[in-house]
């Protein structure tokens, strides 16, 4: 195919034909090469709100990306308190992560490429919290530097992959290497998550549901997954998300962690919140474990559920809470539902980037062994 130069007296255009478009070419454009955030030749993955002004990434792993012909690109963003992290990622290669100021500005994701055709992707490394003061990251768009051209969007992945889960999920200290366990954002980075690599593994489309310190029926956060599953935006009871929009092929739920930490401190806040003076039964544990894993169910029919734990003491030797998923699921008959238990890492803390490889290997196993997807 060809490209058509077409000649006005005061701009000029590229007609695309198969080779690609040059955005708002226009001499008086003060945003020469911008596409926008609601510029259908951007792809977007995970659950992102788009408004009037910008596209909104509350959850980890959320990701943008675009594919262009030139040598440089930047991006225009602007956080909620300046304190989210992107892996800058270049034709598959993650090149370096930024943070992101609380001011709107151009942030330089890539100069003196070579010449030719680039695809370029912004991953969310961090969650948003409310307890970290952690929230949202606006994305307003593009900018392609200099003669370069936008391309339509790449090819979705045809595999469905979707994680709901703890700080575990959300790769919390994962590069802290300094023995404290460190909260911090700069530690955090759910794209070498046990989650993120398993989905990279199949090559799936890949949606990160989760949050530090959330839990089923109690954790460390006033709201319980339950509570916010359902949402695009996990700070708003009011955001609901349209479960039409995206339907995985395998959905992994790994909870539980932060209740058994809980349910060992009965006079804390976060116990008595939930459960007053009393202890819940066994049997509460399993339905309510079970009522979840149903509305993940209600919302995708034939989806494989896997229920997993760890790899934190929660699966430590005589630990109750494998038998409480274990006995979950049996009741529930769905044969495609099953359950995979991480082993305890051995020692304490959130598990660092070995320990998400191994946890990914695992997960991998187990999904070829018993799963048969296209």
């Amino acid at each position: 195919m060809k490209c058509f130069l077409i000649k006005s007296l005061s701009c000029c255009f590229i007609i695309m034909a198969g080779c690609g478009t040059i955005v708002n070419k226009s001499r008086s454009n003060k945003q020469l090469g911008f596409v926008p955030f609601d510029d259908n030749h951007i792809q977007y993955e995970g659950r992102i709100e788009h408004k009037t002004d910008a596209a909104y990434l509350y959850w980890p792993g959320s990701t943008v990306r675009i594919k262009f012909n030139g040598t440089a690109i930047k991006v225009l963003l602007k956080d909620f308190n300046g304190q989210n992290y992107f892996n800058v990622i270049i034709d598959g290669v993650v090149v370096k992560k930024i943070r992101i100021d609380s001011v709107k500005k151009m942030y330089l994701l890539a100069d003196s490429l070579e010449p030719g055709v680039h695809t370029i992707a912004l991953f969310k490394r961090t969650q948003i919290n409310k307890d970290y003061n952690r929230g949202y990251t606006k994305f307003f768009g593009f900018q392609i530097v200099g003669d370069g051209f936008v391309l339509s969007a790449p090819a979705r992945k045809k595999r469905k992959m979707e994680f709901y889960g703890n700080s575990i999920t959300c790769g919390h200290a994962i590069e802290d290497t300094t023995g404290t366990d460190s909260g911090q954002s700069f530690f955090e980075n759910n794209y070498l998550s046990y989650a993120a690599i398993t989905a990279r593994n199949f090559k799936a489309q890949y949606y990160c549901i989760a949050e530090s310190g959330i839990g089923l029926m109690a954790g460390f956060r006033k709201e319980i997954m339950p509570e916010i599953y359902n949402r695009t935006n996990p700070f708003d009871s009011l955001s609901s998300w349209n479960f039409d929009i995206y339907t995985p092929d395998v959905v992994v739920v790994n909870l539980l962690q932060n209740d058994e930490a809980v349910f060992k401190q009965p006079q804390s806040d976060a116990f008595k919140r939930r459960f007053g003076n009393r202890m819940p039964a066994e049997q509460q544990i399993v339905r309510s474990y079970q009522a979840f894993i149903q509305k993940i169910r209600s919302h995708y029919p034939k989806a494989y559920i896997i229920c997993v734990l760890g790899n934190m003491n929660i699966t430590q030797a005589g630990s109750p809470w494998p038998g409480y998923v274990n006995r979950a699921v049996a009741d529930m008959n769905d044969r495609k539902v099953l359950t995979h238990f991480f082993p305890y890492k051995g020692a304490p803390k959130h598990p660092l980037i070995k320990d998400h490889e191994l946890m990914a290997a695992s997960l991998t196993d187990f999904i070829r062994a018993n799963i048969k997807w296209q």
